[in-house]
């Protein structure tokens, strides 16, 4: 049926009527004073949200283009950087890294698992002569629905030294992440995720120590930036042409957000999350994470025995619910329920009942009827 589609991806996540409805004003000069007081309301939330004092900058970008600014703009060619790589976006930060001539070192988790702090704890005490200037860091693993202990982690680049690097392109939102409280350095994140907006914007938080290795960073950089963008931003203002219309969308994004209040955005989450994998539990299907390290964004889903694009296709066709697919050698193997952003308890019952009804129709039978919805609803309801 037309206008029905059900995203239950990773993102781009479902958007609100109201955030829509703004996208949809009609642009207004972007050196107009009318924008400069848009621009400090949305600055002044989304420090509200990363729970800094810090900049929270914002540029035309993916998360990609967030966290690739997030490392040229505070390192320098040859600088040695050390990467946690458990998943599909860990090893892009790698892939980063490496294109801008940096000395990389990962340490690495198999996908699936989540990274071990104390392998960071080893390789930041082994760099005695502190030639390690930068940690980086996915948070919310996407690829595999694994969140990582960033925390732990962190506490151990503090120990050393280094600068972190934060992913948090689908934690920031989903879960608590308190740059300030963490003293983390720089984290980068998307609107298209926790943010309930479309695609387009990128922000990027940076604390002090990270502006002093900006001093000195050698990267190059023009559009990317950042002091540019702390320059003008000071003046409540971009140093290039913004997308207008999606800071309409990001000022009703985050009054929505501000509404909800964080610890009942966190906590909606965590129930989603919940909710989401007890049911696969009682469809006795396998999850690709374990519970420990679930991620409150995404879970990934291993149906032994079935392909997964089958019934990813099932799903779109028949129920016109999106759900997203594995990544490079997980193709085939994984199906991943997004359960971020603008996402309700009645999402995650709808979505539950079509995947019910999609392994019926691909005759997988090892379930109850309305065993994976009884689940889900109990877990809502605990």
């Amino acid at each position: 049926m037309k206008d029905k589609s059900m995203l239950m991806i990773p993102g781009p996540t479902p958007v609100p009527e109201s955030v829509l409805r703004a996208l949809g004003t009609h642009p207004i000069g972007h050196r107009s004073g009318e924008f400069s007081q848009i621009f400090a309301r949305v600055t002044q939330g989304l420090k509200w949200l990363h729970q800094t004092k810090n900049d929270v900058l914002i540029l035309a970008s993916s998360g990609t283009g967030a966290m690739e600014a997030g490392m040229i703009n505070f390192l320098s060619p040859g600088d040695r950087v050390l990467v946690g790589s458990n998943g599909k976006f860990g090893e892009r930060w790698a892939e980063v890294a490496l294109a801008y001539g940096l000395d990389v070192q990962e340490v690495k988790s198999p996908w699936g698992t989540a990274l071990n702090p104390d392998d960071f704890k080893a390789a930041l005490e082994a760099d005695t002569a502190k030639t390690i200037k930068a940690v980086v860091i996915t948070h919310s693993e996407t690829s595999t629905g694994v969140l990582n202990d960033l925390e732990a982690i962190n506490a151990q680049v503090k120990a050393h030294g280094a600068l972190i690097i934060v992913d948090a392109v689908t934690s920031l939102g989903a879960v608590s992440v308190p740059v300030d409280a963490w003293g983390l350095d720089v984290v980068g994140s998307g609107s298209q995720k926790g943010y309930m907006m479309p695609p387009g914007l990128g922000f990027v938080s940076v604390s002090a120590q990270a502006w002093e290795a900006y001093k000195t960073a050698k990267l190059p950089k023009f559009y990317l930036d950042l002091g540019k963008y702390r320059k003008d931003a000071g003046k409540n203002t971009t140093p290039f042409t913004p997308p207008v219309n999606l800071f309409f969308a990001l000022d009703a994004a985050l009054e929505m957000m501000q509404a909800e209040g964080l610890d009942n955005i966190f906590a909606r989450h965590a129930r989603l999350t919940q909710a989401t994998r007890a049911a696969i539990k009682a469809l006795n299907l396998a999850l690709y994470a374990p519970d420990d390290a679930a991620s409150p964004a995404i879970t990934a889903v291993a149906p032994a025995g079935i392909d997964a694009e089958k019934i990813r296709s099932i799903m779109k066709k028949r129920f016109d619910i999106a759900l997203a697919g594995g990544q490079d050698h997980l193709k085939g193997q994984v199906f991943r329920i997004g359960h971020l952003g603008f996402v309700c308890d009645r999402d995650i019952l709808a979505a539950i009942a079509g995947l019910e009804a999609s392994l019926r129709e691909l005759g997988y039978e090892a379930f109850a009827p309305g065993a994976g919805v009884a689940a889900a609803a109990k877990a809502i309801s605990a």
